[in-house]
């Protein structure tokens, strides 16, 4: 097998056999969890492969196993402060974009040229946004990932806006509306990019298509990192794009579930699990003791994942049928749940879709009230918003969850749909189909 790389008319060229393949994401575990799991994929079949990412991931990285390159900007996806900039409803995507990735990219540019020496293969993550400078400067080959189905944002099929989600009714006007928000959105984005697009004019490069919305695209292969069950493929999508299925990795959260947690378990019928994934975790507002009062209006048990060191403090205070636990793997614990309440992030939804039990969706930011809405499309959840998230309408959220089967029938149909998809598999073979002869 043999990788190409680009000759100066696009020409492939041919390298040894089994290729230095680096990855590049930036974020929180819903952003490196699933590079993790596909560079372990390509390892398996015989791919050097190193991982550049947060300096906060580095024991993550090199407990896998690979070599590990640090991606600024620098950011602590475990401090409070950055990510309730980052989370903000309103204001999440201009203090993420506008305020710290786009300034940042020369810093992440040296950093993706320091990881790439020797590299046959590049792959992007949405946030990496060097990736396809480097590529395009240097004329290495290269892959882009999207995480959730937001990141194309197609006017066939427009994502539910966390600031307005109400919009997503608007549909009903016709498909020029949605090529309207989509502009705006992208007049957006190119004022935020002013310093992108400054340092490819010095690079020599030209101004290049907006990054996060086409720029963020691999015109070599797009690969769409979730189920297929939450959408299908769209007339204006780039026309490389493999949807592979989830990259199911969460090795980070744990490889059993702690005594305790077992104990709870196996003494009482299932229960609701409650979790905020890793973000917004840390800024739950009145998450949990809604949720608590919640769970003592049904009188059912739950288990709520409250975060890294908060469970012994709030243990003490919980009835004997809610136990708090900091962190558990959600691939373990879900399926054991009657039902899940949680925030619809990316990594966390492809866990609960493969768990085949109905959800709860409150979606904070970002990608997740979309997220949340396809979910609830394919008849296995229920959507709160986090600001209207008070115990009483959990717990009638929760009650209809609980008592129309249809929605368990439904988990349960969406389930086998996604355990028959092989994530890593196909999005192994989609680079090695692309990118390699053999």
């Amino acid at each position: 097998m043999r990788a190409r790389r680009l000759g100066q008319a696009g020409a492939p060229h041919t390298f040894p056999a089994m290729a230095r393949i680096v990855l590049c994401c930036w974020g929180s575990h819903g952003d490196v969890d699933p590079s993790i799991g596909l560079a372990l994929g390509l390892r398996a079949r015989g791919h050097s492969v190193a991982v550049a990412t947060l300096e906060y991931f580095r024991a993550l990285v090199t407990g896998d196993g690979f070599d590990f390159f640090p991606l600024r900007p620098y950011a602590d996806p475990g401090d409070t402060a950055t990510v309730r900039k980052i989370m903000d409803v309103s204001h999440g995507p201009k203090n993420l974009l506008e305020d710290l990735i786009f300034p940042a990219v020369r810093e992440q540019f040296e950093d993706v040229s320091a990881a790439a020496r020797g590299a046959d293969l590049l792959i992007s993550h949405p946030l990496s946004l060097a990736v396809p400078i480097y590529a395009q400067k240097h004329r290495v080959p290269w892959a882009s990932t999207v995480l959730a189905p937001m990141s194309f944002f197609s006017p066939t099929d427009m994502p539910v806006l966390p600031p307005a989600p109400w919009l997503k009714k608007l549909e009903i006007l016709g498909s020029w509306f949605n090529r309207l928000l989509v502009a705006g959105g992208k007049a957006s984005a190119r004022k935020w990019a002013r310093p992108v697009e400054a340092f490819r004019k010095e690079l020599g490069l030209p101004p290049g298509l907006v990054p996060i919305f086409d720029g963020q695209h691999s015109p070599h292969l797009v690969l769409a990192m979730y189920s297929r069950v939450l959408g299908a493929a769209q007339p204006d999508w780039p026309p490389n794009v493999v949807v592979t299925g989830h990259m199911f990795h969460d090795r980070a959260h744990g490889t059993t579930l702690e005594a305790s947690l077992e104990a709870f378990l196996t003494k009482g019928p299932p229960p609701i699990v409650f979790t905020l994934g890793s973000s917004a975790v840390l800024d739950p507002g009145r998450f949990w003791g809604e949720s608590i009062e919640a769970t003592q209006a049904l009188g059912a048990r739950a288990v709520l994942l409250v975060g890294p060191g908060n469970s012994a403090a709030l243990q003490p205070s919980l009835p004997s049928t809610i136990l708090a636990v900091d962190r558990a793997p959600h691939s373990l614990l879900m399926p054991r749940a009657v039902t899940t309440v949680q925030q619809c992030g990316a990594g966390t939804l492809g866990q609960s879709l493969r768990s085949g039990r109905p959800m709860l969706g409150v979606p904070f930011a970002h990608d997740q009230a979309d997220n949340a809405y396809r979910a609830a499309r394919l008849g296995m959840a229920r959507v709160l918003s986090s600001r209207r998230y008070r115990a009483g309408r959990a717990a009638r959220d929760l009650r209809i969850l609980l008592d129309d089967p249809s929605y368990a029938t439904a988990a349960e149909r969406v389930a086998a749909k996604v355990r028959t998809e092989r994530g890593v598999d196909t999005a192994c073979d989609a680079i090695e189909r692309t990118f390699f002869r053999r």
